[in-house]
């Protein structure tokens, strides 16, 4: 497969800016991935779309307020964006500067707080927060929303209750998983009300969410590595759905990665570890029936592990019909539902 193949052209007014003014007001793109068979819908008649039994699977992550500025000791500006919590005080993060800072090159960031560079992995520096015990509380102090590069407004009020979901409650996220950014509470009762069994798992979203794939050939492409943990409550709703023939809904495609990824030797497995699972078209699915997601960029592993759910020709039709009837695009915008062809 080649990165081409997942390329389309988006005009640049149907990349959502901001949220729709009700969590549950998006619209909703129907397709059966059997089938190919499209249809129009409203995220608010999500309910009408599920029946007893289903289980749907929701990422618990909460999304961390990760993006800190400051100046280094030489005066230079410096933003750091927090990729993964390492310790009470010690992080893994991007770092942005004029030049790569050097180990135990110190920055003085938002609201006082200094910051000196450990070591390197990869792309990401170790970094350490003098005089911190909670750096989880720090952030919350002193940090901003981490929005999508292609918001282009800074994060506000509205972005720090908006670009997190209602259940939120594991922090630990650099980026929402967005499929969730459509429920409220109404929503979740009404599924509840409808037979559906609600279950959770973690995956903390990191910024390599959205790098794009740099390579040709997609194969060569390697994932950032995700913390994920998949409780043994869900394992056992998943099991309970499979024995009486019910579906499972995985809502984003965290949700869905992380499942996989507990499923990698054939038997869904509770338990916590780090995943680099990159799902392409031609992967055997083994937990998920149905996939609820957002509409996601040109030649990203996300368009990619659709495709590989849906099948590449229907998603395709499916983003050309979209573009034609103006849905909104990418973390703020509309959803898609999802039968597994």
């Amino acid at each position: 497969m080649l990165l081409d193949d997942f390329d389309f052209e988006l005009p640049a007014e149907l990349i959502a800016q901001s949220p729709a003014e009700e969590r549950s007001a998006s619209r909703l793109l129907l397709l059966d991935g059997k089938t190919g068979a499209l249809a129009d819908s409203h995220f608010s008649h999500l309910a009408e779309n599920v029946v007893r039994g289903d289980v749907m699977v929701f990422n618990d992550t909460r999304v961390i307020k990760a993006r800190l500025t400051g100046a280094k000791d030489s005066g230079g500006k410096v933003e750091v964006l927090v990729e993964r919590v390492l310790a009470s005080d010690r992080t893994l993060a991007q770092v942005r500067a004029s030049k790569s800072p050097r180990v135990g090159s110190r920055f003085m960031l938002s609201g006082g707080t200094i910051a000196t560079v450990l070591g390197r992995q990869g792309e990401f520096f170790e970094l350490r927060f003098e005089d911190c015990s909670d750096i989880f509380a720090l952030l919350e102090r002193h940090g901003a929303v981490p929005l999508p590069p292609y918001i282009a407004h800074a994060a506000d009020a509205m972005d720090e209750a908006r670009y997190q979901t209602v259940y939120a409650r594991a922090p630990g996220a650099v980026a929402a998983p967005t499929a969730g950014l459509h429920f409220d509470a109404a929503m979740l009762e009404a599924l509840k009300q409808r037979g559906v069994t609600i279950a959770h798992i973690t995956l903390h979203v990191g910024a390599g969410t959205f790098q794009p794939v740099r390579v040709a050939d997609v194969r060569e492409h390697r994932m950032h590595s995700e913390w994920y943990d998949v409780p043994q409550a869900t394992v056992d709703a998943i099991r309970t759905a499979r024995e009486r023939g019910s579906r499972v809904i995985a809502v984003g495609t965290t949700s869905l990665r992380a499942l996989e990824s507990a499923a990698a030797d054939g038997d869904l497995k509770a338990g916590t570890g780090d995943t680099r699972l990159f799902i392409t078209p031609g992967y055997a699915f083994k937990v998920a029936d149905r996939l609820l997601t957002n509409f996601h960029l040109p030649k990203s592993t996300l368009l990619m592990l659709v495709s590989a759910f849906a099948g590449m020709d229907n998603v395709r039709r499916a983003y050309r019909h979209a573009i034609d009837k103006r849905y909104r695009f990418f973390s703020y915008g509309d959803a898609m539902l999802i039968e597994r062809a």
